[in-house]
This record gives C-alpha cells, sequence and structure tokens, in this order.
C-alpha cells in the first residue's frame, strides 16, 4: 500500500468516528460553500466530503512534464500562424484563421491554460488542453480553506502534513503583465466577457468571484455580455464604462455563431485599442488537432529534447481523421484502415470541444456502430485518440442524509499562467459515463507531504 493510499484509508476512517456521523459538519461545509458563492448550477461545487491528496513526488513531475508541453504548445501554434499547411490540419472556420492572423499586442499565445491529467501513482498522461482558467483557480483557494478547516480534515492533520495550493493571485498578474506588454500605461478598467444564459437574471457565481478578486486588488470591472458592447472614437465600453481589458471567457466558435467580424469587440481589437486575455490566437489550441500536430515527429524533430520527450511519453497519439496515410509507432499507415481494425484502443472526439458533437469509444461499440461513427467522423471534423486509462478512486459524498462511497473519475488540472504552472485543482465525475450528473464538480486538492 503506498504512503496515499494509506492516507485515503486513514481518512475514510476517520469519518465512522463517533463525533463526525451525525454529519453537521458535512451541512455545515455545503452551507458555507454557498454562502461564499461556491456553487455551480445552485449546488455547491465540491460534490464529496474528503480532498484529492497529490504527493510532492507527484506534483514535481507534473510541474516539470507540463510546463514543457505548454511550451511545445506554444511552438505550434507559432509554426501553424506561419505554415498553411499545418493551419489547414487544424481545420479551423475561415473566421476563426482570420482572427488568429491578427496580433493581440503581447506575445503569448496563451496567458491562462489548462490541462486535463490523468496522474496515477507513477504515471501521468495529458488526455487534453485548454486555452483557458480552470475553474479550480477561482474556487480553489476558498474550497481548500473550508475543507482545511473541517473537523475530518483537522484530525487529519495531526497525523499528516497538508499543503494548500492557490492560484488567483498569480492569474491576475499574468492579465496585467501582457496588458503591461500590451502597451498599457494606466490601470486597466475590466471587462469580464460571458455568454448570458436565457432567463438568467444575476451573474453566475464563477464570474461574480473572478469579479470579487479584481475588485479585492482596487480595479474597476464589471461583467458584460459581448452585446451590450459598443465600439466608437477608439473606445470600447458598455454604457459609460470604458474598457481597457477584456478577459475572455467566450469561445470564438460560439461568438461566431452569434455575431460576425464587424463586432465592436473585434474592431477593437483589430485597432489594438483594447487588450484582450486570452486573445483569439489561443483558440489555435483549443482544437483537439493540435494534439495531431504535436504527435507528429516529422515537424517537431527540431524541438528541444525536454519538449520531445514529454510528447512521447505523456501525449496520446493524436490525428485527424481523414482518407490519407499517415505514421504510427514509426510505421506508415492507411489512416481509415487502422482506425476500423483497432477500435478497442481508439476514441473519435470532435475537433471542437463545444459538447454539440458525440464521442465515440471503440470498445463501447461493436464493429458496425464503430463503422457508423467512423461515418460521422469522417463527414466532420473529428480526431482519433489513443485511449487513456481513466483515473479512477472512491469518494465518500454527502447525500440522501448519510454518508455514500461512489466511484469517480479523476481528472488534475494544472493551472499554468504565461506557460508557468502554479498549483492544480481536481475536477471529478462519476466513473459510470453520464452526459450530466449532479455529482460532478471539483474536489479540494493538496500537496501531502507525509506523517
Amino acid at each position: 500500500m503506498t504512503q496515499l493510499d494509506e492516507a485515503i484509508a486513514r481518512y475514510h476512517k476517520l469519518l465512522e468516528a463517533d463525533y463526525l456521523t451525525d454529519l453537521s459538519w458535512a451541512s455545515e461545509l455545503q452551507a458555507k460553500m454557498k454562502e461564499q458563492h461556491l456553487t455551480i448550477g445552485g449546488r455547491p461545487i465540491s460534490p464529496v466530503l474528503r480532498p484529492h491528496f497529490v504527493s510532492n513526488r507527484q506534483y514535481a513531475n507534473l510541474v516539470k512534464a507540463a510546463e514543457a508541453l505548454y511550451s511545445a504548445i506554444d511552438r505550434i501554434e507559432k509554426l501553424a500562424l506561419t505554415n498553411p499547411a499545418y493551419m489547414a490540419r487544424m481545420r479551423m472556420l475561415p473566421a476563426e484563421k482570420m482572427l488568429a492572423s491578427l496580433n493581440p499586442g503581447y506575445s503569448y499565445m496563451a496567458v491562462t491554460s489548462l490541462l486535463d491529467t490523468n496522474l496515477n501513482n507513477g504515471s501521468l498522461h495529458f488526455s487534453g488542453y485548454t486555452a483557458d482558467t480552470p475553474m479550480g483557480v477561482i474556487y480553489g483557494e476558498a474550497l481548500n480553506n473550508l475543507f482545511y478547516d473541517s473537523e475530518p480534515v483537522k484530525a487529519f492533520r495531526r497525523k499528516y502534513k497538508l499543503s494548500k495550493m492557490s492560484g488567483a493571485k498569480p492569474f491576475l498578474q499574468s492579465l496585467l503583465k501582457a496588458y503591461k506588454e500590451f502597451g498599457g500605461k494606466k490601470k486597466p478598467q475590466i471587462a469580464i466577457l460571458e455568454f448570458r444564459q436565457p432567463f438568467q437574471t444575476s451573474d453566475s457565481d464563477e464570474y461574480f468571484l473572478i469579479m470579487e478578486l479584481f475588485r479585492q486588488e482596487g480595479f474597476k470591472v464589471q461583467i458584460v455580455s459581448p452585446d451590450q458592447l459598443e465600439y466608437r472614437d477608439g473606445v470600447l465600453r458598455k454604457g459609460d464604462f470604458t474598457i481597457d481589458l477584456v478577459y475572455r471567457r467566450v469561445k470564438v466558435s460560439e461568438f461566431l455563431v452569434r455575431f460576425d467580424l464587424t463586432h465592436p469587440l473585434v474592431r477593437a481589437y483589430r485597432d489594438r485599442t483594447v487588450c484582450v486575455v486570452n486573445s483569439f490566437r489561443s483558440e489555435l489550441a483549443q482544437k483537439r488537432a493540435i494534439f495531431d500536430l504535436l504527435t507528429d515527429s516529422n515537424i517537431t524533430a527540431s524541438f528541444p529534447a525536454n519538449e520531445r520527450k514529454a510528447i512521447r511519453e505523456f501525449i496520446p497519439w493524436t490525428r485527424v481523421v481523414g482518407a490519407n496515410k499517415t505514421t504510427y509507432a514509426e510505421k506508415t499507415i492507411d489512416l481509415p484502415e487502422f482506425i476500423l481494425s483497432h477500435r478497442d484502443k481508439l476514441v473519435l472526439r470532435p475537433n471542437d470541444d463545444s459538447g454539440d458533437l458525440d464521442t465515440f469509444q471503440g470498445a463501447n461499440l461493436d464493429s458496425s456502430g464503430w463503422e457508423r461513427a467512423m461515418k460521422i467522423a469522417s463527414r466532420g471534423a473529428y480526431v482519433v485518440q489513443e485511449v487513456l486509462a481513466p483515473v479512477k478512486a472512491m469518494f465518500p459524498l454527502h447525500r440522501y442524509g448519510g454518508v455514500e462511497m461512489q466511484e469517480m473519475q479523476i481528472d488534475v488540472q494544472p493551472h499554468s499562467f504565461l506557460g508557468r504552472v502554479n498549483g492544480c485543482s481536481t475536477w471529478l465525475r462519476p466513473a459510470v459515463e453520464s452526459k450530466f450528473s449532479t455529482i460532478t464538480g471539483l474536489a479540494p486538492t493538496f500537496i501531502l507531504e507525509g506523517k
């Protein structure tokens, strides 16, 4: 039994102590989450009663591998911007390509980003990349503080030393560094860009917490919907509120469904009168096809050794689905034939993770079902990837007045600011796949430093 396994077993045993079995501490924990706006869809952001523990060694390895890969992704994006053949493999819309071609006024391809990571004992693999800030950065510190002072964690800390991780201040500092390189001379007025949902009458808790973070540091900030923006006399504004820095949480693909390239935000961005973070250029890496380029050794042959090692060891083989030949394990293959004959170890995923298109796991389909999935993928923008075994563990949940053990799938997400990792968070979902679940959410994440 590893130290982590031993620690988890001890924590679960603590929950059986007489003074914890009435679960008043658990009810209080959930009430505090709601009071502090740590909710998603009106429910507490964390569905579980124990933290996720990461060892010092795991975290050190995660940071080293993630930073090498962030550097490689940045390098690939810059190559794609100057190479039409690479750009074509990204399967971007013409409007997305045009926006990506615009210089944002600073050198960083992504100011904030995250990697979905399978972290399991001594091994790790990266399954996805997002040029965005994870919920764990915004919710993480408050959630970690709540759990750190909860009754079972206090009892657990009598034997084990835990370190909290944070990222909120580095997140803000990274935005300001991009703004300074952009040419900002004054304290910026900040707009947080969001799409409001139909019948939404208040700001989402996540955006509210981001706004409060900025305001606590002395910035004037408003949450803004794209349809509230106007651009005149070289100034982007919402009513009387002028905007110097836009924190963009709206994906370009979603933006282009509703607006065209004459939108005030696009015109201000093109004129470089407003700093947008992350820039539209960061959308390059939002496409899963970025892993196609990364795992093509012909493209990465000149990359630094540590980046090539990170790609080779931690990224699943990925190709854009098409009727062509490619390489697998340094051998030339016919891609459609290879996909059809190796379904047990492959998964077909949409290139753009918008949620509108299905993912097809070969092991869950028979041969005829896989053939149908292949036809769908061939007609759309899809990638094929080698399957990564998910990391799963049992977590206690507070449900129906008691404690229920549930197997959950674990994604660890290192927080990157300007390519440097500062903390990580943990996203949980039920191990049994489901389109929607009320027990999906964050687990507080602590570094377990030993007894």
